[in-house]
C-alpha cells in the first residue's frame, strides 16, 4: 500500500531559477522536492530524510507531460516522464492535487520511489514556473 506525503510550501530561488516544495509539518525526516532547469534538463532532488533520489530528465518531456495530465477521480499514475530505469510518475486529481513519484526501477525485482503530492496551490506554482497553460 502507498503511502503519499503532501508538499505544501514552495520557495522559489530567482538567483538559481529552482523551486523547493516542502511540508508545512517540517521534522528530521521530512520530505522534499527540490527542481532546477539547467538548459534542455531539468534536475530533480527528492529527500525523504537520508534518502534522495535524483533525476535528470528532458525538459521538453516533463513539460509534455505535465501538460497531457487530465484530473481523474482517484490519484493515479497516468503519465511516466523519463526511461524504464529512472522516471517520475504524474498523476492529477480532481481537486487539483499532483501526484510527483521519482521512481528508481532496478529491474523486474523490484524499485524505489518517493511518494509525494503536490497541493493545488504548489502544482499552479510549479506549472507558472515551467510556463504551463493552467486549464484544470
Amino acid at each position: 500500500m502507498r503511502s503519499y506525503r503532501q508538499l505544501d510550501q514552495v520557495r522559489r530561488d530567482e538567483s538559481n531559477d529552482t523551486l523547493l516544495f516542502t511540508c508545512s509539518q517540517e521534522g528530521d525526516s521530512s520530505p522534499a522536492l527540490w527542481i532546477g532547469r539547467e538548459g534542455m534538463y531539468i534536475n530533480i532532488s527528492a529527500t525523504y530524510g537520508p534518502l534522495e533520489i535524483a533525476l535528470r530528465p528532458r525538459l521538453r518531456d516533463l513539460k509534455t507531460g505535465l501538460a497531457q495530465l487530465r484530473p481523474t477521480e482517484r490519484l493515479t499514475v497516468m503519465r511516466m516522464v523519463g526511461t524504464g530505469q529512472a522516471n517520475i510518475e504524474l498523476g492529477l486529481s480532481q481537486e487539483g492535487e499532483l501526484l510527483f513519484r521519482p521512481t528508481l526501477v532496478t529491474d523486474a525485482t523490484g524499485h524505489l520511489a518517493v511518494n509525494m503530492v503536490l497541493t493545488p496551490q504548489a502544482r499552479q506554482e510549479l506549472f507558472a514556473w515551467l510556463g504551463i497553460a493552467q486549464d484544470t
